[in-house]
């Protein structure tokens, strides 16, 4: 008998989850509203304590159907503030610009951590109310036999680190793709009803983290005049990798846990509540939770690690070619087609898989006198 029979059947038993980040939050809304008993145990004192009010984009291009839709079809429907984002500049190396736009949104902002008004704080309601009951403080020494994990990333293999503030600006969503902002990735100013966030997003070099940081607030104060009242420093971090071993001894997998994030661009928010939606329905009906999950997410996660694979190999010229390409159609279709699977990804997903093995990129750091977010975080520097 599967693990998902085993909890299927055995409906009386309370049901595990480790971690209370937006994929166990996800399994437990879905599980709790279907009957069933629910305990999350999270070690922190409140639900998103890695964030700090920044805002993070929940993508809306990689498959068709809106990600509201998407999850609301799963069973996760939530009330809070978000921002549809239709209309975006970006910015390459060589000092083009180039409007992106859509008439659907291209991704939803949302804020992060554990004030009013964010995406946690949504989640950890909606889970209280269909009636899962949350334990903060609770480390988990030894995880259940038949539990969801839901602990978020291993390791570090992309850095966020940047300002929350305040700002008298319009709301406006730019992002930069230059390497001397951001190595191998990019930096970014979001704005939405007086509030901001401004980042750089590297994939490499993270001892160098603050001076990047500095580069792209020059940046963006000189482009567009960009005024930061009250700025508050944070930083995040993120794990990149192909799917891993989903089911382990009983204990299903989700969200980054399960090597489930956006290679290319960090992205990480779809993913990570559909998977645990995912968990929960193959727990309530006896499914294969594998299964389930390569059907909805394979394709689009494999596509993510090849593309990543292209952006690092790609020149700056390449690059600027492929964000003037997005902007003359609609951007949704544009980059659903960089998400789609094609029969360009499956053929270069070997040569990916194996160029980067199950760590996509250079860590950026040894440990060793290094402040960046993740040894800040996990206490190594």
């Amino acid at each position: 008998m599967t693990p998902q029979a085993t909890l299927a059947k055995n409906s009386e038993a309370p049901i595990t989850i480790v971690g209370a980040g937006p994929s166990g939050l996800a399994s437990a809304i879905v599980l709790a509203r279907a009957g069933r008993r629910v305990v999350v145990r999270e070690r922190q004192r409140s639900v998103g304590a890695r964030f700090h009010g920044d805002f993070q984009g929940l993508e809306n291009w990689s498959v068709k159907r809106d990600v509201f839709e998407e999850i609301g079809e799963l069973g996760i429907t939530l009330k809070f503030p978000l921002h549809p984002v239709r209309t975006g500049i970006a910015y390459d190396s060589i000092g083009n610009e180039h409007v992106v736009r859509d008439e659907q949104p291209l991704y939803y902002l949302v804020r992060r951590g554990s004030g009013e008004g964010t995406l946690d704080e949504a989640l950890l309601g909606a889970a209280r109310e269909a009636g899962a009951e949350i334990r903060f403080g609770d480390e988990v020494e030894r995880v259940p036999r038949q539990a969801i994990v839901a602990t978020g990333p291993r390791r570090a293999d992309v850095i966020a680190s940047g300002y929350t503030f305040r700002t008298d600006m319009e709301d406006a969503n730019y992002v930069c793709f230059d390497d001397r902002l951001a190595p191998s990735g990019y930096a970014y100013l979001l704005i939405a009803d007086g509030f901001g966030t401004l980042a750089a997003c590297m994939f490499r070099e993270f001892k160098g983290h603050a001076a990047y940081l500095q580069a792209a607030m020059e940046y963006f104060q000189v482009r567009l005049g960009l005024n930061m009242i009250q700025p508050k420093p944070f930083g995040g971090y993120g794990m990149l990798s192909r799917m891993t071993r989903v089911e382990r001894r009983g204990r299903l997998l989700v969200g980054e846990r399960a090597g489930l994030q956006d290679a290319l661009a960090g992205f990480g928010l779809r993913y990570a509540l559909i998977s645990g939606a995912l968990a929960a329905r193959s727990i309530l009906r006896g499914e294969s939770y594998k299964t389930l999950l390569r059907r909805r997410l394979r394709a689009v996660h494999s596509a993510g690690i090849v593309n990543r694979f292209v952006f690092q190999a790609a020149g700056e010229k390449t690059r600027a070619w492929a964000l003037d390409l997005i902007s003359k159609g609609s951007a949704r279709r544009g980059l659903r087609r960089i998400y789609g699977g094609s029969l360009f990804h499956t053929a270069l997903s070997p040569v990916a898989a194996l160029r980067n093995g199950a760590q996509l990129t250079h860590p950026g750091c040894n440990h060793i006198d290094c402040d960046c977010p993740w040894c800040r975080m996990t206490g190594m520097h």
